[in-house]
């Protein structure tokens, strides 16, 4: 499936079409160079999901919980982490298996420890405001 958004106006639509074709997955695995769009499209997925808290980037939590109606939503940032082995020490697993909604960044960073059945995102550059939404 790919979803070419042209406009940041157009996040929301692209969020509601993923989580309607994809309504039995929890674990969303999102890819693409710096500055790409991914954290906005997180966001955009939270917002869809009614995520009442403020949402950012956990680029030095690793890893940030926000409530919504649908339960808790975590939101991964694996950029900044050396081994893999540190994702062993908080625990990935509670989280990539707890059946709740995990939108994962960087996750190339921890290859050996990803759920088989999650969703590949890559987002793309096309132009200085234009995406490419690859999802395998």
């Amino acid at each position: 499936m790919i979803i070419e958004v042209n406009q940041l106006s157009e996040l929301d639509h692209a969020a509601k079409l993923l989580l309607k074709s994809f309504p039995d997955d929890r674990v969303f695995l999102f890819y693409g160079n710096m500055g790409a769009g991914k954290t906005t499209f997180i966001k955009a997925l939270c917002e869809v999901l009614e995520v009442q808290d403020n949402t950012s980037s956990p680029t030095f939590s690793i890893v940030n919980e926000y409530k919504s109606s649908k339960g808790p939503i975590f939101h991964f940032d694996f950029y900044r982490i050396k081994e893999e082995e540190e994702a062993y020490d908080f625990g990935y697993e509670d989280y990539f298996y707890s059946g709740n909604y995990c939108f994962v960044e960087w996750p190339n960073k921890i290859p050996n420890l990803l759920p088989e059945d999650a969703k590949t995102i890559e987002i793309e550059i096309t132009s200085t405001t234009s995406r490419k939404i690859i999802i395998k």
